[in-house]
């Protein structure tokens, strides 16, 4: 964790750059630090999933309407202003890759961030998290 997934309706795809919004806001959560100056997401164990819609019902359906939803879900621990400062810089990097479609067309753009307070199981079984601790 922690996991960033994105659902949208899926004519964004023609109009948005899926593949490069999802490395980007990948590059934007590595990029985070916490008031210690300590990455607030392992490398490791990022990741940024979209996925189209098979069936959506928008609005009043009057019209060519779009949606991306974007929710991170991340383990707790962290401070409400590091919150603060995550949602504000992932947002402006969904805004970066998606204002100009928002000026073509009405699409909804939501994020929202869910912090695991009452985990009851949580395993990992990973090759990725050692390539990014090894000591130099």
């Amino acid at each position: 964790m922690p996991h960033l997934v994105l659902l949208y309706s899926p004519d964004i795809e023609a109009d948005a750059d899926m593949p490069g919004l999802c490395r980007a806001l990948a590059d934007c959560m590595l990029a985070q630090h916490d008031e210690h100056h300590r990455q607030v997401f392992p490398t490791g164990g990022t990741r940024v999933l979209a996925y189209p819609a098979a069936h959506a019902a928008i609005a009043d359906g009057r019209g060519a309407y779009g949606f991306v939803y974007a929710n991170l879900r991340m383990g707790g621990g962290r401070s409400a202003a590091v919150h603060q400062q995550v949602g504000d810089a992932l947002l402006a990097v969904l805004r970066r890759h998606l204002d100009m479609l928002l000026e073509r067309r009405p699409v909804g753009v939501t994020l929202q961030i869910d912090e695991s307070q009452a985990q009851v199981y949580d395993a990992k079984h990973s090759s990725l998290h050692p390539l990014f601790t090894r000591q130099p």
